[in-house]
């Protein structure tokens, strides 16, 4: 029996190698979405902490200069989660094409794999042709002797 060879195997490592890389890449990028999404948080939370403080203190006293500087905090925090969600979605667009890219990749190994499955099937099959071509082959030898021996035993 022949051993099989895919000859397509060096093209198969080297997808999977890909494959991984890919798969490593796209990994960092939804952990960087979800930092990213959990700074947006972050800092929506804080504003809204700002705005609770800023809306508690204008019902006891109005102090002109404390409103001053809760203005400036409250603004420089918006400026902060504006900054924050646009990195949001700057991660979000990394991470899908990432995603996009893991998802060629993995495609690109299914196709080596299905061909090697085919090759492999073809293999098994004609193995398996080249057996049964023999035990035929061995069969009519069989059958050939007796023949010959039934006749040489018959003169």
């Amino acid at each position: 029996m022949k051993k099989f060879h895919f000859p397509l195997r060096p093209v198969a490592v080297l997808r999977e190698h890909h494959q991984a890389r890919t798969r490593e890449i796209f990994a960092c990028a939804v952990h960087a979405y979800v930092e990213a999404e959990a700074q947006m948080t972050a800092k929506r939370n804080e504003r809204q902490d700002l705005e609770t403080v800023m809306h508690d203190g204008r019902r006891a006293t109005f102090r002109a200069a404390d409103e001053i500087s809760f203005w400036d905090a409250y603004r420089r925090v918006c400026d902060e989660e504006m900054k924050s969600e646009q990195a949001l979605f700057v991660a979000r667009a990394k991470m899908e094409e990432c995603r996009q890219k893991y998802l060629e990749a993995h495609r690109a190994v299914k196709v080596v794999e299905k061909i090697e499955e085919k090759a492999r099937t073809n293999h098994r099959l004609a193995v398996e042709r080249e057996a049964q071509l023999e035990s035929d082959e061995l069969a009519g030898l069989r059958v050939a002797r007796r023949l010959a021996a039934s006749t040489v035993s018959s003169t």
